[in-house]
Protein backbone atom coordinates (compact mmCIF):
# COMPACT_ATOMS: atom_id res chain seq x y z
CA UNK A 1 0.00 0.00 0.00
CA UNK A 2 2.91 2.40 0.75
CA UNK A 3 4.25 1.73 -2.72
CA UNK A 4 0.83 2.47 -4.19
CA UNK A 5 0.68 5.83 -2.40
CA UNK A 6 4.17 6.79 -3.62
CA UNK A 7 3.20 5.92 -7.17
CA UNK A 8 -0.04 7.88 -6.79
CA UNK A 9 1.89 10.95 -5.64
CA UNK A 10 4.11 10.70 -8.68
CA UNK A 11 1.21 10.69 -11.14
CA UNK A 12 1.15 13.33 -13.88
CA UNK A 13 -1.90 15.54 -14.30
CA UNK A 14 -2.99 13.34 -17.21
CA UNK A 15 -2.61 10.21 -15.12
CA UNK A 16 -4.53 11.80 -12.27
CA UNK A 17 -7.32 12.76 -14.65
CA UNK A 18 -7.56 9.18 -15.98
CA UNK A 19 -7.56 7.80 -12.43
CA UNK A 20 -10.35 10.20 -11.46
CA UNK A 21 -12.30 9.18 -14.57
CA UNK A 22 -11.87 5.51 -13.67
CA UNK A 23 -13.05 6.25 -10.13
CA UNK A 24 -16.17 8.09 -11.35
CA UNK A 25 -17.15 5.60 -14.06
CA UNK A 26 -16.69 2.38 -12.08
CA UNK A 27 -19.79 0.18 -11.82
CA UNK A 28 -18.68 -0.87 -8.34
CA UNK A 29 -19.09 1.27 -5.24
CA UNK A 30 -15.73 2.91 -4.54
CA UNK A 31 -15.13 4.91 -1.40
CA UNK A 32 -12.48 6.21 0.96
CA UNK A 33 -13.56 6.24 4.60
CA UNK A 34 -11.80 7.88 7.50
CA UNK A 35 -10.97 6.17 10.74
CA UNK A 36 -13.49 8.60 12.24
CA UNK A 37 -16.31 6.70 10.50
CA UNK A 38 -17.18 9.27 7.80
CA UNK A 39 -16.96 9.02 4.01
CA UNK A 40 -14.04 11.09 2.67
CA UNK A 41 -14.57 10.36 -1.01
CA UNK A 42 -17.17 8.35 -2.92
CA UNK A 43 -17.89 7.69 -6.57
CA UNK A 44 -21.29 8.49 -8.13
CA UNK A 45 -22.56 4.89 -7.95
CA UNK A 46 -22.58 5.10 -4.13
CA UNK A 47 -25.07 7.96 -4.19
CA UNK A 48 -27.06 6.30 -6.98
CA UNK A 49 -27.28 2.98 -5.12
CA UNK A 50 -28.23 4.40 -1.72
CA UNK A 51 -30.39 7.25 -3.01
CA UNK A 52 -28.79 9.94 -0.85
CA UNK A 53 -27.06 13.08 -2.06
CA UNK A 54 -23.31 13.41 -1.63
CA UNK A 55 -23.88 16.05 1.03
CA UNK A 56 -26.10 13.66 3.03
CA UNK A 57 -23.59 10.84 2.72
CA UNK A 58 -20.58 12.97 3.71
CA UNK A 59 -22.32 14.57 6.70
CA UNK A 60 -23.43 11.35 8.44
CA UNK A 61 -21.57 8.41 9.95
CA UNK A 62 -21.31 5.47 7.56
CA UNK A 63 -22.88 3.24 10.22
CA UNK A 64 -26.11 5.27 10.06
CA UNK A 65 -26.79 3.88 6.57
CA UNK A 66 -26.23 0.24 7.61
CA UNK A 67 -29.20 -2.01 8.34
CA UNK A 68 -29.79 -1.99 12.14
CA UNK A 69 -29.44 -5.78 12.36
CA UNK A 70 -26.01 -5.63 10.70
CA UNK A 71 -24.46 -2.77 12.66
CA UNK A 72 -22.99 -4.88 15.48
CA UNK A 73 -21.30 -7.44 13.23
CA UNK A 74 -20.06 -4.63 10.94
CA UNK A 75 -18.63 -2.77 13.92
CA UNK A 76 -16.81 -5.90 15.11
CA UNK A 77 -15.26 -6.42 11.69
CA UNK A 78 -14.37 -2.73 11.49
CA UNK A 79 -12.40 -3.10 14.73
CA UNK A 80 -10.19 -5.70 13.06
CA UNK A 81 -9.91 -3.48 10.00
CA UNK A 82 -8.59 -0.62 12.10
CA UNK A 83 -5.99 -3.01 13.48
CA UNK A 84 -4.52 -2.97 9.98
CA UNK A 85 -6.18 -6.26 8.93
CA UNK A 86 -7.72 -6.22 5.41
CA UNK A 87 -11.40 -7.15 5.10
CA UNK A 88 -12.27 -9.50 2.25
CA UNK A 89 -15.70 -10.36 0.85
CA UNK A 90 -17.60 -9.07 3.88
CA UNK A 91 -21.35 -8.93 3.23
CA UNK A 92 -23.82 -6.64 4.94
CA UNK A 93 -27.00 -4.72 4.24
CA UNK A 94 -27.56 -1.02 3.71
CA UNK A 95 -30.89 0.80 3.80
CA UNK A 96 -31.54 3.22 0.94
CA UNK A 97 -33.25 6.58 1.37
CA UNK A 98 -36.48 5.05 0.06
CA UNK A 99 -36.29 2.25 2.65
CA UNK A 100 -35.18 -0.55 0.33
CA UNK A 101 -32.52 -3.04 1.47
CA UNK A 102 -29.33 -3.39 -0.56
CA UNK A 103 -26.80 -6.20 -0.06
CA UNK A 104 -23.15 -5.19 -0.54
CA UNK A 105 -20.01 -7.33 -0.61
CA UNK A 106 -16.98 -5.33 0.64
CA UNK A 107 -13.26 -5.63 0.13
CA UNK A 108 -11.49 -3.05 2.30
CA UNK A 109 -7.87 -2.12 2.84
CA UNK A 110 -6.71 0.14 5.71
CA UNK A 111 -3.95 2.73 5.30
CA UNK A 112 -2.86 3.41 8.85
CA UNK A 113 -0.51 6.31 8.15
CA UNK A 114 -3.30 8.20 6.38
CA UNK A 115 -6.00 7.06 8.85
CA UNK A 116 -8.26 6.04 5.96
CA UNK A 117 -9.77 2.87 4.49
CA UNK A 118 -9.96 2.20 0.75
CA UNK A 119 -13.05 0.09 0.00
CA UNK A 120 -14.73 -1.50 -3.01
CA UNK A 121 -18.24 -2.94 -2.81
CA UNK A 122 -20.28 -4.99 -5.25
CA UNK A 123 -24.07 -4.85 -5.23
CA UNK A 124 -25.12 -8.48 -4.68
CA UNK A 125 -28.79 -7.82 -3.88
CA UNK A 126 -30.03 -9.81 -6.88
CA UNK A 127 -27.77 -12.75 -6.02
CA UNK A 128 -28.98 -12.75 -2.41
CA UNK A 129 -32.60 -12.68 -3.54
CA UNK A 130 -32.03 -15.68 -5.81
CA UNK A 131 -30.27 -17.57 -3.00
CA UNK A 132 -33.07 -16.80 -0.56
CA UNK A 133 -35.75 -17.89 -3.04
CA UNK A 134 -33.83 -21.09 -3.82
CA UNK A 135 -33.29 -21.99 -0.17
CA UNK A 136 -36.89 -21.23 0.74
CA UNK A 137 -38.14 -23.35 -2.16
CA UNK A 138 -35.81 -26.21 -1.23
CA UNK A 139 -36.90 -26.08 2.41
CA UNK A 140 -40.58 -25.94 1.48
CA UNK A 141 -40.25 -28.84 -0.95
CA UNK A 142 -38.41 -30.87 1.67
CA UNK A 143 -41.11 -30.12 4.22
CA UNK A 144 -43.92 -30.93 1.78
CA UNK A 145 -42.23 -34.20 0.82
CA UNK A 146 -41.79 -35.17 4.46
CA UNK A 147 -45.38 -34.23 5.29
CA UNK A 148 -46.71 -36.23 2.35
CA UNK A 149 -44.73 -39.28 3.41
CA UNK A 150 -46.01 -38.91 6.94
CA UNK A 151 -49.58 -38.59 5.62
CA UNK A 152 -49.10 -41.73 3.52
CA UNK A 153 -47.87 -43.80 6.46
CA UNK A 154 -50.51 -42.40 8.81
CA UNK A 155 -53.29 -43.06 6.29
CA UNK A 156 -52.07 -46.60 5.68
CA UNK A 157 -52.08 -47.28 9.41
CA UNK A 158 -55.52 -45.76 9.88
CA UNK A 159 -56.97 -47.78 6.98
CA UNK A 160 -55.33 -51.09 7.69
CA UNK A 161 -56.29 -51.15 11.35
CA UNK A 162 -60.10 -51.26 10.82
CA UNK A 163 -59.64 -53.68 7.91
CA UNK A 164 -57.64 -56.03 10.14
CA UNK A 165 -60.34 -55.69 12.83
CA UNK A 166 -63.02 -56.69 10.32
CA UNK A 167 -61.04 -59.77 9.31
CA UNK A 168 -60.65 -60.68 13.00
CA UNK A 169 -64.43 -60.39 13.45
CA UNK A 170 -65.05 -62.69 10.49
CA UNK A 171 -62.57 -65.22 11.89
CA UNK A 172 -64.30 -65.17 15.27
CA UNK A 173 -67.74 -65.49 13.75
CA UNK A 174 -69.18 -69.03 14.21
CA UNK A 175 -70.95 -69.54 10.91
CA UNK A 176 -71.98 -73.08 11.93
CA UNK A 177 -74.81 -71.53 13.92
CA UNK A 178 -76.18 -69.69 10.91
CA UNK A 179 -78.68 -71.70 8.93
CA UNK A 180 -79.79 -69.09 6.41
CA UNK A 181 -77.93 -69.69 3.14
CA UNK A 182 -78.34 -66.15 1.88
CA UNK A 183 -76.81 -64.75 5.09
CA UNK A 184 -73.88 -67.12 4.83
CA UNK A 185 -73.31 -66.02 1.25
CA UNK A 186 -73.30 -62.33 2.26
CA UNK A 187 -70.83 -63.07 5.04
CA UNK A 188 -68.50 -64.88 2.66
CA UNK A 189 -68.74 -62.01 0.17
CA UNK A 190 -67.95 -59.44 2.87
CA UNK A 191 -65.06 -61.51 4.21
CA UNK A 192 -63.60 -61.99 0.74
CA UNK A 193 -63.97 -58.30 -0.10
CA UNK A 194 -62.30 -57.31 3.18
CA UNK A 195 -59.38 -59.66 2.58
CA UNK A 196 -58.98 -58.30 -0.97
CA UNK A 197 -59.05 -54.75 0.41
CA UNK A 198 -56.30 -55.60 2.90
CA UNK A 199 -54.19 -57.22 0.18
CA UNK A 200 -54.68 -54.25 -2.16
CA UNK A 201 -53.87 -51.76 0.59
CA UNK A 202 -50.71 -53.63 1.59
CA UNK A 203 -49.58 -53.77 -2.03
CA UNK A 204 -50.29 -50.05 -2.47
CA UNK A 205 -48.29 -49.09 0.62
CA UNK A 206 -45.41 -51.43 -0.30
CA UNK A 207 -45.28 -49.84 -3.76
CA UNK A 208 -45.14 -46.36 -2.22
CA UNK A 209 -42.32 -47.35 0.12
CA UNK A 210 -40.44 -49.04 -2.71
CA UNK A 211 -40.77 -46.00 -4.99
CA UNK A 212 -39.75 -43.66 -2.18
CA UNK A 213 -36.63 -45.70 -1.46
CA UNK A 214 -35.74 -45.93 -5.16
CA UNK A 215 -35.74 -42.13 -5.50
CA UNK A 216 -32.85 -41.80 -3.06
CA UNK A 217 -29.75 -43.65 -4.19
CA UNK A 218 -27.81 -45.28 -1.37
CA UNK A 219 -24.18 -46.07 -2.03
CA UNK A 220 -20.95 -46.71 -0.19
CA UNK A 221 -19.31 -43.33 0.31
CA UNK A 222 -15.72 -42.51 1.17
CA UNK A 223 -15.84 -39.86 3.91
CA UNK A 224 -12.55 -38.24 2.90
CA UNK A 225 -13.76 -38.03 -0.71
CA UNK A 226 -17.05 -36.36 0.23
CA UNK A 227 -15.32 -33.88 2.55
CA UNK A 228 -12.77 -33.08 -0.14
CA UNK A 229 -15.57 -32.33 -2.62
CA UNK A 230 -17.30 -29.99 -0.15
CA UNK A 231 -14.04 -28.20 0.72
CA UNK A 232 -13.40 -27.60 -2.97
CA UNK A 233 -16.83 -25.99 -3.41
CA UNK A 234 -16.16 -23.81 -0.35
CA UNK A 235 -12.48 -23.17 -1.09
CA UNK A 236 -12.82 -19.39 -1.33
CA UNK A 237 -14.88 -19.10 1.86
CA UNK A 238 -12.57 -21.44 3.79
CA UNK A 239 -9.46 -19.61 2.58
CA UNK A 240 -10.75 -16.07 3.21
CA UNK A 241 -12.00 -16.96 6.69
CA UNK A 242 -8.75 -18.81 7.51
CA UNK A 243 -10.80 -21.81 8.59
CA UNK A 244 -8.91 -24.84 9.89
CA UNK A 245 -10.65 -28.17 9.22
CA UNK A 246 -9.20 -31.27 10.86
CA UNK A 247 -10.61 -34.66 9.85
CA UNK A 248 -9.94 -38.15 11.21
CA UNK A 249 -11.90 -40.97 9.56
CA UNK A 250 -9.50 -43.73 10.57
CA UNK A 251 -12.12 -45.63 12.62
CA UNK A 252 -14.85 -45.54 9.97
CA UNK A 253 -13.67 -44.73 6.47
CA UNK A 254 -16.88 -45.44 4.56
CA UNK A 255 -20.63 -45.25 5.18
CA UNK A 256 -23.75 -46.23 3.23
CA UNK A 257 -25.72 -43.08 2.52
CA UNK A 258 -26.85 -40.74 -0.25
CA UNK A 259 -23.99 -38.67 -1.68
CA UNK A 260 -25.97 -35.47 -2.24
CA UNK A 261 -27.43 -35.66 1.28
CA UNK A 262 -24.04 -36.20 2.93
CA UNK A 263 -22.37 -33.38 1.02
CA UNK A 264 -25.28 -31.08 1.85
CA UNK A 265 -24.93 -31.98 5.55
CA UNK A 266 -21.19 -31.23 5.55
CA UNK A 267 -21.66 -28.03 3.58
CA UNK A 268 -24.34 -26.66 5.92
CA UNK A 269 -22.44 -27.55 9.10
CA UNK A 270 -19.16 -26.08 7.83
CA UNK A 271 -20.73 -22.83 6.60
CA UNK A 272 -22.60 -22.47 9.90
CA UNK A 273 -19.37 -22.87 11.84
CA UNK A 274 -17.69 -20.21 9.72
CA UNK A 275 -20.69 -17.90 9.99
CA UNK A 276 -20.95 -18.16 13.78
CA UNK A 277 -17.27 -17.98 14.67
CA UNK A 278 -16.32 -15.98 17.75
CA UNK A 279 -15.18 -12.46 16.92
CA UNK A 280 -11.42 -12.31 16.45
CA UNK A 281 -11.02 -16.09 16.09
CA UNK A 282 -10.38 -18.18 13.01
CA UNK A 283 -12.97 -20.98 12.63
CA UNK A 284 -11.68 -24.33 13.91
CA UNK A 285 -13.60 -27.46 12.88
CA UNK A 286 -12.94 -31.09 13.79
CA UNK A 287 -14.73 -33.96 12.04
CA UNK A 288 -14.26 -37.56 13.17
CA UNK A 289 -15.94 -40.91 12.64
CA UNK A 290 -16.52 -43.79 15.02
CA UNK A 291 -18.44 -47.00 15.40
CA UNK A 292 -20.50 -47.21 18.59
CA UNK A 293 -22.10 -50.58 19.28
CA UNK A 294 -22.29 -51.35 15.58
CA UNK A 295 -23.64 -47.91 14.60
CA UNK A 296 -21.49 -45.70 12.37
CA UNK A 297 -21.32 -42.10 13.55
CA UNK A 298 -19.99 -38.80 12.29
CA UNK A 299 -18.99 -36.28 14.99
CA UNK A 300 -18.74 -32.64 13.96
CA UNK A 301 -17.21 -30.11 16.41
CA UNK A 302 -16.53 -26.39 16.22
CA UNK A 303 -15.28 -23.79 18.68
CA UNK A 304 -17.69 -21.04 17.70
CA UNK A 305 -20.25 -18.88 19.46
CA UNK A 306 -22.48 -21.79 20.51
CA UNK A 307 -25.82 -21.19 22.21
CA UNK A 308 -27.88 -22.12 25.26
CA UNK A 309 -29.23 -25.53 24.26
CA UNK A 310 -31.80 -25.54 27.06
CA UNK A 311 -33.50 -22.46 25.63
CA UNK A 312 -33.80 -23.74 22.07
CA UNK A 313 -33.71 -27.54 22.26
CA UNK A 314 -37.33 -27.93 21.11
CA UNK A 315 -36.77 -25.67 18.10
CA UNK A 316 -33.21 -26.46 17.10
CA UNK A 317 -34.05 -28.32 13.87
CA UNK A 318 -37.22 -26.42 13.03
CA UNK A 319 -37.75 -24.45 9.82
CA UNK A 320 -36.91 -20.71 9.98
CA UNK A 321 -35.46 -21.00 13.51
CA UNK A 322 -32.62 -18.55 14.27
CA UNK A 323 -30.47 -18.47 17.42
CA UNK A 324 -28.02 -15.66 16.59
CA UNK A 325 -28.25 -12.18 15.14
CA UNK A 326 -26.63 -12.64 11.77
CA UNK A 327 -27.52 -10.87 8.56
CA UNK A 328 -27.24 -14.03 6.46
CA UNK A 329 -29.13 -16.36 8.79
CA UNK A 330 -32.27 -17.88 7.26
CA UNK A 331 -32.99 -20.69 9.71
CA UNK A 332 -32.85 -23.32 6.97
CA UNK A 333 -29.46 -25.09 7.22
CA UNK A 334 -30.06 -27.20 10.34
CA UNK A 335 -33.59 -28.01 9.16
CA UNK A 336 -32.13 -29.50 5.97
CA UNK A 337 -29.41 -31.36 7.89
CA UNK A 338 -32.02 -32.95 10.17
CA UNK A 339 -34.29 -33.83 7.23
CA UNK A 340 -31.46 -35.49 5.29
CA UNK A 341 -30.38 -37.60 8.27
CA UNK A 342 -33.81 -38.68 9.51
CA UNK A 343 -35.32 -39.32 6.05
CA UNK A 344 -32.85 -42.22 5.64
CA UNK A 345 -33.47 -43.63 9.11
CA UNK A 346 -30.62 -41.91 10.92
CA UNK A 347 -30.50 -39.80 14.08
CA UNK A 348 -28.81 -36.51 14.96
CA UNK A 349 -28.09 -35.04 18.39
CA UNK A 350 -26.52 -31.76 19.43
CA UNK A 351 -24.57 -30.33 22.36
CA UNK A 352 -23.71 -26.65 22.68
CA UNK A 353 -22.63 -24.02 25.19
CA UNK A 354 -22.37 -20.27 24.77
CA UNK A 355 -18.85 -19.29 23.59
CA UNK A 356 -17.68 -22.93 23.85
CA UNK A 357 -18.80 -24.27 20.51
CA UNK A 358 -21.18 -26.94 19.25
CA UNK A 359 -21.02 -30.71 18.73
CA UNK A 360 -23.24 -32.61 16.27
CA UNK A 361 -23.40 -36.40 16.46
CA UNK A 362 -24.92 -38.06 13.39
CA UNK A 363 -25.80 -41.76 13.70
CA UNK A 364 -26.41 -43.54 10.40
CA UNK A 365 -28.86 -46.36 9.84
CA UNK A 366 -27.07 -49.69 9.58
Amino acid sequence: MDGFLKEANALTKSDAFNLELFFDLSADLLCITGYDGYFKKINPIVSKTLGYTNEELYSSLVSSFIHPDDRNITARNRENLLKNEPLLNFENRYVTKSGEIVWLSWTSMPVEQEQVVFAIAKNITHKKKLEEDRNTLLANLTKINRDLKQLTYTTSHDLRTPVSNLISVFNLLDVSKIDDGETLEFINILKSATENLKETLNKYVDDLISKDASNVEIETLNLHGCLRSVKQSLSSLVSNSKTIITADFSEVKEIKFNRNYLESILLNLITNSIKYVKVGDAPAITITSKNLNGVNQLIFRDEGMGFDIEKVKDRIFGLNQKFHEHSDSKGIGLYLVHSHVTSLGGHISIESKVNEGTIFVISFKD
